[in-house]
């Protein structure tokens, strides 16, 4: 059995592999890839006529590109050395895709909350794109730069310190650690950022299936049907729906059995594709709605589809055949708690998908409106949050030791993300340019 100093030993010995103050080199290598092409490769098995939205949200800032960049950012990373210290990364760990979500005791947690791109990989692959998320955010804010570094270096610094002190936990300590949303607001350093924190988090709460019955349906004839608000949201045609259907049975299959009694107390009323986030525009994907004991009683799952990470053609060969297992392990590993609805299943032409509720008490973060020090203050509990959610998967004792008590190691990455946002803003105008000479078509403000 191996022992906590032959994990010390282990984090020590990734130094020879790669130094700590190595992680701070960025320099775009002469064959990198062009990043418009990989974006266009990654759209030719997604649908055609949703991709222009994909590029022209992705177009509207250095931030919006990044966050719909993350197989641009993939590649460049792994043209990098990288530890060897493997934990489930999230695979897209930007700004964005932390938040608040309500656990199954109805608690309101903050954690990661996007996982489509989830895969076994080196820690710092996540750790670096957050911290460039930071960098570019803090930037398109227009704030000093002194006071971005100041941002990117606390949430590399908060990962670092955090992992250590999760190195000393037990087991099942480690495994029961979460970050409870209501317990964070008292913390904050401004009276300002307290009162916006109570009230986020209070929209969170009124967040649910009930509320998104309001704002996504009508009643017309006599039965309660999503609304028809094109591009983003299109009824389901007769063939999607018998297809969503058929494949309900097989999604409940992936449950367990207390959950699958639950599910089988509603009635499927109706269903809808819907148009999502950056990065996921153009897949399939749809939401369901559900009635249980009355119409007053409804259920709102949603339906996405789930392809290859963009990590997978740069690491080795991960444990999940089905990409929807994938999302769905992958999220319940990193996760303290994750959604009961959580179930994978393939769909109509073999197409891996996975289910989901639509909408549980989440809420994310305004990180464009956010102060110099708001910033800073969520970059920190971003980087606190990465930590925990590596320290379920990864060997936390090796990774803490290969980090240290030193600062090398968060300075390091925040020299690397402030030349990577530099990066993606020669990105973004690369994708404008193949805008406007006619490469690809955008669909801005959509």
């Amino acid at each position: 059995m191996t022992t906590p100093a032959d994990r010390v030993d282990r984090g020590k010995a990734a130094r020879k592999r790669v130094t700590r103050s190595a992680h701070a080199d960025w320099l775009p290598p002469v064959d990198r890839p062009d990043p418009v092409a990989v974006l266009e490769r990654q759209g030719r098995d997604r649908l055609p006529e949703l991709l222009p939205i994909r590029y022209g949200r992705m177009s509207g800032s250095p931030f919006a590109f990044l966050r719909g960049a993350a197989a641009v950012m993939a590649a460049d990373l792994a043209a990098q050395p990288n530890t060897g210290l493997t934990v489930q990364l999230c695979g897209d760990a930007h700004l964005l895709n932390f938040g608040v979500y309500a656990s199954p005791e109805r608690a309101l947690l903050f954690d990661l909350n996007d996982f489509d791109e989830t895969f076994p990989g080196p820690f710092e692959w996540d750790v670096k794109r957050l911290a460039a998320s930071v960098a570019v955010a803090g930037r398109e804010n227009g704030h000093p730069e002194a006071k971005v570094h100041r941002a990117v270096l606390a949430a590399v610094a908060a990962y670092r310190t955090s992992m250590r002190r999760l190195a000393r936990l037990g087991e099942l300590a480690v495994w029961y650690e979460r970050i409870d949303a209501e317990s964070l607001v008292p913390l904050l350093r401004c009276a300002r950022r307290r009162g916006r924190a109570q009230a986020s988090l209070t929209r969170a709460r009124r967040r649910t299936s009930l509320q998104a019955v309001g704002k996504l349906t009508e009643v017309v004839d006599g039965r309660r049907r999503i609304v028809h608000d094109p591009p983003i949201l299109e009824p389901a045609g007769a063939a999607d729906e018998a297809s969503l259907r058929k494949i309900f049975s097989d999604y409940r299959s992936t449950l367990s059995e207390e959950r699958r009694l639950l599910l089988d107390r509603y009635r499927f009323v109706d269903a809808a594709r819907k148009v999502v986030g950056v990065g996921s525009v153009g897949t399939r994907c749809f939401i369901v709605l559900l009635a249980g004991r009355n119409s007053d009683d409804p259920l709102f799952l949603q339906i996405k589809e789930a392809q290859k990470s963009v990590l997978e053609e740069h690491l080795p060969t991960g444990p999940y055949v089905h990409p929807g297992h994938r999302v769905v392990a992958g999220q319940r590993m990193l996760q303290a708690a994750s959604d009961i609805f959580l179930g994978w299943m393939t769909g109509p032409q073999g197409r891996a998908f996975y289910w989901r509720q639509l909408r549980d008490m989440k809420g994310t973060a305004d990180v464009a409106g956010m102060s110099p020090g708001g910033l800073l203050d969520y970059a920190r509990l971003c980087g606190t949050a990465l930590a925990r959610a590596h320290a379920r998967s990864g060997d936390r004792i090796a990774i803490a030791s290969y980090l240290g008590t030193a600062d090398t190691f968060d300075r390091a990455v925040t020299g690397f993300a402030l030349k990577y946002a530099d990066q993606t803003t020669t990105d973004h105008v690369a994708l404008g340019a193949a805008v406007a000479a006619g490469v690809i078509r955008s669909a801005p403000g959509v």
